[in-house]
């Protein structure tokens, strides 16, 4: 499903060069669960920034599902990347002024003629809101909801577009532990469930013993 070849990618940081990923290749498979575990620094989380299509990487290919996503326009890119993959940050994003229903539905709403899908739209957004447990919070803002609670809302929200690819950054980063294992029991069930491709950049140990495959990362190189 997704083939990445020989990714190179560097910044300038005060006038020098820092090589954050070097000659990385990986290979992921429909359905897979992966972890991409390293220490702080290490390219994790640009290494998923590519994967995604946010990223452009200096050199090397990124094929999803045989596209490379970097030869694609800005526009063809983010079409597939909206319709295609769904991403869990560590730091929720969710709209202070939205409920947790709104912000589900935010994906799916946004640009052209909406007209009568809107009730359809919140039928899906409520129905993704109860498989992860928060049928019973749909008009709650974010500052009404736990930690927890809103990561389930984020989890909700990337999955409101039934993306093939699930990319999660530290999603269990800013948690405690009770809301982490109730944060990744959600995204295991719903891969079982769904057969999703569910890739997760985490430092976390335990939670990488919980994927099919583990790969390590350290100052920018790739290995097992």
């Amino acid at each position: 499903m997704l083939d990445i070849k020989n990714v190179t990618r560097s910044y300038t940081d005060t006038q020098k060069r820092v090589d954050v990923l070097k000659d990385v290749s990986l290979a992921v498979s429909a359905g897979e669960t992966l972890a991409v575990v390293g220490p702080s620094g290490a390219g994790k989380s640009t290494l998923l920034h590519i994967m995604g299509g946010l990223d452009r990487p200096d050199g090397g290919t990124v094929a999803l599902n045989g596209k490379d996503l970097y030869r694609l326009s800005d526009s063809d890119r983010s079409r597939l990347r909206n319709s295609t993959i769904g991403f869990v940050f560590q730091f929720y994003h969710l709209l202070g002024d939205l409920t947790a229903l709104e912000n589900v539905m935010l994906p799916l709403m946004v640009g052209g003629d909406l007209g009568s899908r809107t009730r359809a739209i919140e039928a899906k957004a409520v129905k993704r809101l109860e498989e992860v447990g928060l049928g019973g919070r749909l008009d709650h803002k974010p500052n009404q909801l736990s930690g927890g609670e809103q990561q389930r809302v984020a989890v909700a929200r990337a999955l409101i577009n039934d993306p093939a690819l699930l990319l999660c950054d530290e999603p269990t980063g800013n948690l405690d532990s009770a809301s982490g294992n109730a944060v990744i029991d959600c995204l295991f069930s719903l891969n079982a469930r769904e057969n999703r491709t569910l890739i997760i950049v985490t430092h976390d140990e335990f939670l990488a013993r919980r994927v099919a495959r583990t790969v390590r990362i350290k100052d920018g190189v790739l290995g097992v």
